[in-house]
């Protein structure tokens, strides 16, 4: 079932995304193109504070036109570690340090035309930290319990991947 790339032409390199186009050889010896975003990864991070609220972000994405509740995430850089990458990202648009981060997996964002994978962690033990932003971004911290971000992925208010499989799998793994 492999496909086999047999031409690349780059079509756009920008800032975070790369864009291609592949002539591939399928496994029955006839060819197609396969568009392809390369992305370095990113992270996304389920922080709990003492009360096992989630630290949710409220940020304008242009993709979605629209302002979305998330959870703390951001871009790797090349090379980076990913648990470094959620520390920092966390103290960036949360204003706390983690006592504790473990990961809980990851996700393929849309493997059908994106390399973007998004390592996912869980943050606890949470300490006030802060680390200035980025320029570009604009960002509200709220603060939703557990059981209150569920209800909010079921009546569609939580509607980004990450942040939906994030907070899904914590809950799984506290039972709740």
């Amino acid at each position: 079932m492999q496909e086999t790339i047999i031409h690349t032409e780059e079509i756009y390199s920008g800032r975070v995304v790369h864009f291609e186009v592949l002539d591939v050889r399928l496994p029955n010896g006839k060819t197609a193109k396969r568009e392809l975003i390369t992305h370095p990864g990113a992270v996304a991070v389920v922080a709990l504070d003492e009360n096992q609220r989630v630290l949710m972000v409220r940020q304008y994405r242009v993709a979605a036109r629209r302002v979305l509740l998330e959870v703390p995430a951001g871009t790797l850089n090349i090379g980076e570690d990913p648990l470094v990458c959620a520390e920092r990202e966390l103290q960036e648009e949360t204003g706390y340090h983690p006592g504790k981060l473990e990961s809980i997996g990851g996700i393929f964002v849309a493997p059908g035309y994106t390399t973007e994978f998004i390592h996912l962690f869980v943050a606890t033990e949470l300490r006030e930290s802060r680390l200035p932003g980025d320029d570009d971004e604009f960002i509200e911290l709220d603060r939703i319990s557990l059981p209150d971000a569920l209800g909010m992925i079921d009546r569609g208010e939580i509607i980004d991947a990450k942040s939906i499989t994030g907070i899904l799998k914590v809950a799984r793994k506290l039972g709740v």
